[in-house]
């Protein structure tokens, strides 16, 4: 805090898209910040760069043979930073105690445990890892009332909802504050005018290419089926207990509102500014307080106009099928989001289309139907079951591809 010790960050996915941007915020306020632990899967040479600007005491890696070739790097460079590799080690760093805030930016169920590793040691917990919630939201809220951790999102549209929302704002009394409902600002993607029937020959390139964020691969293609809204969905049922019904999403293809939130006496409270995740990353790492972001100000004149819009249920089949898992509870939206993250990761691979995305997991979810969840290894097996079953559609479909 200023005036104090820097307040001591450790950044899960440093080399990711939020990783980067959290250290451009960081960069900016070193007063404010320094950097205890970064991780990365295997990203070595921008790990090592991040470790030479930033000296962090931890460094994590995927495996052990990309933690000695990191760690010679940086012996060779003269940095003594301690250079770990393997999943253990990254729930590890994820809980130690040499930092007071820990920036979750691992795409995928992969964040899930260090990010409970993270919240098990009553942090503040920095949460751009949607599928935390998505696929066990009650056992992490749980988690988190437990062992006295705070979370902040990081996702633009729920920092948003949070900045809209009143101080002393109870997640088990929404009621309490007024609040009727939450309205959830969706871009539209790359595909919002394109004709349905267009969308079956969409190239992964074209997927990637977002009109108004700078993103990785899987959220630029989750944004381009409206998938990230599905689970934007249940993110911010969990974060804010609402429920389904008192979350409505709008496709608004400027990217200016990043939320609403309306209130019982009509009141609506819309939190606006450039499509720049530095933004909320540095509302977050400095709450309550403010800093620099290196955000550009907001010209109202220079967009001129704000425009809202229904989404489209033919162009936008995955986000039907997020609300479905959510209100059929229980370990649906851990096999949704599984399933997801491999038909993804085939259509990025070339091996099915762009709308056979949406038909994969509609089959998978009639094929694994919701069972309850009491413990995380229910939601771990949910998780395999899911990637079991798609690699299967996914095998069928290619063939059907082919022949």
């Amino acid at each position: 805090m200023k005036g104090g010790a820097p307040t001591s960050v450790t950044v899960l996915g440093a080399t990711g898209s939020i990783g980067v941007s959290t250290l451009d915020v960081i960069a900016r306020n070193t007063d404010r910040f320094r950097v205890h632990a970064l991780t990365a899967h295997s990203n070595v040479d921008l790990l090592f760069r991040q470790c030479l600007e930033f000296r962090p005491d931890r460094a994590v890696v995927g495996s052990e043979g990309l933690a000695e070739l990191l760690s010679r790097r940086l012996s060779a460079a003269g940095l003594h930073t301690d250079v770990r590799g393997g999943t253990e080690e990254l729930r590890d760093v994820a809980a130690a105690s040499g930092s007071d805030v820990v920036v979750a930016g691992i795409v995928g169920a992969a964040g899930l445990a260090p990010t409970l590793a993270a919240v098990g040691c009553g942090k503040r917990v920095l949460l751009a890892n949607k599928e935390a919630l998505v696929m066990a939201g009650a056992l992490f809220m749980e988690a988190v009332r437990r062992h006295g951790a705070e979370v902040l999102p990081l996702d633009s549209e729920h920092n948003a909802i949070f900045q809209c929302l009143p101080g002393g704002y109870r997640r088990d009394d929404p009621g309490a504050s007024g609040v009727r409902r939450v309205l959830l600002t969706a871009s539209g993607g790359p595909f919002r005018e394109v004709d349905p029937a267009e969308l079956e020959t969409v190239t992964p390139e074209q997927a990637c290419a977002h009109p108004n964020w700078v993103m990785g691969r899987k959220i630029s293609v989750d944004s381009a089926t409206m998938m990230n809204k599905g689970l934007e969905l249940a993110e911010a049922c969990w974060l804010f207990g609402l429920a389904p019904e008192q979350v409505e999403v709008i496709v608004h293809p400027q990217s200016v509102v990043h939320s609403l939130v309306e209130y019982r006496d009509g009141s609506v409270l819309a939190q606006m500014g450039n499509p720049d995740m530095r933004i909320p990353i540095a509302h977050a790492l400095a709450y309550p307080q403010r800093v620099d972001s290196g955000g550009d100000p907001l010209d109202l004149l220079r967009v001129a106009r704000l425009d809202f819009e229904a989404p489209d249920d033919r162009r936008f089949p995955c986000l039907k099928l997020a609300r479905d898992a959510l209100d059929a509870g229980g370990d649906a939206c851990a096999t949704l989001n599984a399933a997801n993250e491999e038909a993804v990761a085939a259509f990025l691979d070339g091996r099915i289309g762009f709308m056979d995305i949406g038909r994969v997991l509609a089959r998978v979810m009639e094929q694994l139907p919701a069972v309850a969840v009491t413990s995380l290894d229910d939601v771990m097996a949910a998780d395999q079951r899911g990637r079991v079953r798609t690699r299967a559609l996914v095998a069928e479909f290619e063939a059907g591809r082919r022949a």
